[in-house]
């Protein structure tokens, strides 16, 4: 099973070669198997890679995500086929039911406005403000709680004039929030289409320009995460050890439904149930992430 990230910070040419990815920089040539990766990331605009190790990255089931001139995600490969995927199994997302679609959706809200609650009580900051819109959740999130938590959630967690989308693309803390997200956002497309769904048909979200809406659907329970982490820094640049630890972030132990692991097999854990969940395969769904002391502590004991 691929588990490893690789990231390409500065000029090299990425080619193939006998099973092996070849890293050739200014001053060193490395190599490094095929079949060991599980994302590439190509962190600069400053790298080329061969259609050769394209199609092998492809093959493998390996995710290459590129960035842009301020070092943030802008697109990545989407693999045409995957090696579970079959015409039963998209015949199953097509045919998913309604109701479990909306009971799943209720879930994950609940899941993210709970990781959000939690995020905000690790700050010491009061969250009975959350709590009350979180005891409003229906059925489906009917009511959109999921927005209004978010939005009074942001303000408590980065100041009242702060706004997640703003148009400064200098900013550092929603460039380093929308970084840790794509990148979780590729780990969850990925583990979508290793168990044989397509990405672009979502229980919620629907964007005809969005070819990630099932992903985007089933990390939000995960975004929390990356919102304490960049809290906790107080930086005021988005650097390059920042970024690299955001990546590596996928390595820290949390606890999913109880159990320990990496948040990337978390996230290949919660993609499978979600997904056994609506072909029928569970009859009950638990969405219980719980990160605040295992992120904390990832600050404190530098890893960057």
């Amino acid at each position: 099973m691929s588990w490893r990230t690789v990231v390409i910070t500065q000029h090299a040419k990425l080619s193939y070669s006998g099973r092996m990815m070849i890293v050739q920089t200014d001053s060193k040539i490395h190599s490094i198997p095929i079949e060991d990766i599980s994302v590439l990331m190509i962190a600069t605009t400053q790298a080329v890679i061969t259609s050769a190790l394209v199609a092998k990255l492809s093959q493998n089931q390996s995710k290459i995500i590129f960035v842009d001139n301020h070092y943030l995600p802008v697109s990545e490969t989407c693999c045409y086929y995957s090696s579970s995927r079959t015409l039963e199994s998209l015949r199953k997302q097509f045919e998913w039911d309604e109701y479990r679609k909306e009971n799943l959706w209720t879930h994950i809200v609940a899941g993210k406005i709970s990781n959000q609650t939690s995020v905000i009580e690790s700050l010491g900051i009061d969250t009975e403000d959350l709590e009350k819109e979180a005891d409003k959740l229906e059925f489906g999130d009917a009511t959109n709680r999921e927005a209004v938590v978010a939005r009074k959630y942001f303000e408590l967690l980065f100041g009242s004039g702060f706004k997640r989308r703003s148009d400064d693309e200098e900013e550092c803390v929603n460039a380093a929030l929308n970084y840790g997200y794509s990148i979780i956002l590729s780990s969850f497309s990925r583990a979508i289409v290793a168990n044989g769904c397509l990405t672009h048909i979502g229980i919620h979200h629907s964007n005809n320009q969005n070819e990630y809406n099932l992903a985007s659907d089933l990390m939000e329970p995960f975004r929390p995460i990356i919102d304490l982490y960049v809290a906790v820094q107080n930086f005021t640049e988005f650097s390059r050890s920042i970024r690299m630890s955001l990546i590596n972030l996928l390595n820290q132990e949390i606890q999913l439904n109880g159990q320990k692991m990496r948040i990337s097999t978390a996230i290949e854990k919660h993609v499978s149930n979600c997904i056994r969940f609506l072909n029928g395969d569970l009859d009950n769904i638990e969405i219980e992430v719980d990160f605040t002391d295992e992120v904390q502590s990832y600050e404190i004991n530098g890893h960057v």
